[in-house]
C-alpha cells in the first residue's frame, strides 16, 4: 500500500502537480518548501486549500519571486502554498526588482514588442513589458524581462490572483514563511506611482 502511495506522489509530482501534504491539518508550508528546492525546470508544487475547500475568509495571496533561485512562491497570508521553477529576464534585459502590483490580467496575450510572441496567462506588473505569463522554462534567466511560469502554473496562478494582487520581485534568497520585509525595498517606493494607477 505505501509502494502504490508513493508511487502515485512520484507521478503526481513528475506531472508537476503536487499530491496533498499528509499532515492531518492539511498541506504543510515545509512540505510545499521541500519540493520547491527540488523543481527540475517546468515544474512546480501546488498545495493550496483555500482552492478546493470553503473558507469563511480567503488569505490574501502574494506571490514572491526569487531571481538568484529561479523560483516563484504563493503565499495565502504568510504561508507558502506553492512553488513553481521560473525563467527571469538574461543578462541585458534583466527583470527589474520591486513591489508590484498586477495592472492588468488577460488569458490570451501577445507580445507587442516581440513578434507577437504569445504570452498566455498573462498578468501584467509593468506597463512597458514585464509580466508574470506561461513561457518557456529552460531552468535559467533567459526571457526579455517577463517571468515565465510552467503553463499549468501560470493558469492556476492567473485563477487566484486579481488586479492589484502583490508580486515581490526580488534579488534575495526566499524562506518557508513570507517575509513583511520584502515589503519594506526602496524598490517598493518606485512602484508607488503603479499602485496609484489602479484607483483611477
Amino acid at each position: 500500500m505505501k509502494a502504490l502511495a508513493f508511487a502515485a506522489l512520484l507521478g503526481a509530482t513528475t506531472l508537476g502537480f503536487a499530491a496533498p501534504a499528509l499532515a492531518e491539518d492539511g498541506p504543510g508550508t515545509a512540505t510545499v518548501a521541500q519540493a520547491a528546492a527540488a523543481l527540475a525546470p517546468n515544474r512546480f508544487v501546488w498545495a493550496d486549500p483555500q482552492m478546493t475547500a470553503v473558507y469563511p475568509i480567503a488569505q490574501p495571496v502574494t506571490v514572491v519571486v526569487s531571481i538568484p533561485m529561479q523560483r516563484a512562491y504563493v503565499y495565502r497570508g504568510d504561508t507558502m502554498v506553492a512553488a513553481a521553477a521560473v525563467s527571469t529576464g538574461k543578462d541585458g534585459k534583466d527583470t527589474p526588482v520591486g513591489v508590484f502590483p498586477i495592472l492588468q490580467k488577460r488569458e490570451m496575450h501577445r507580445s507587442n514588442l516581440y513578434n507577437s510572441a504569445p504570452m498566455p496567462f498573462m498578468q501584467r506588473l509593468t506597463w512597458d513589458g514585464v509580466a508574470l505569463h506561461a513561457g518557456n522554462n529552460p531552468g535559467f534567466p533567459d526571457s526579455h524581462g517577463c517571468i515565465r511560469l510552467p503553463a499549468a502554473f501560470a493558469k492556476k496562478l492567473f485563477s487566484i490572483t486579481s488586479v492589484g494582487t502583490t508580486v515581490i520581485v526580488t534579488d534575495q534568497m526566499v524562506g518557508d514563511h513570507f517575509d513583511p520585509a520584502l515589503m519594506e525595498t526602496e524598490a517598493s517606493q518606485a512602484n508607488e506611482a503603479q499602485l496609484a494607477s489602479l484607483s483611477r
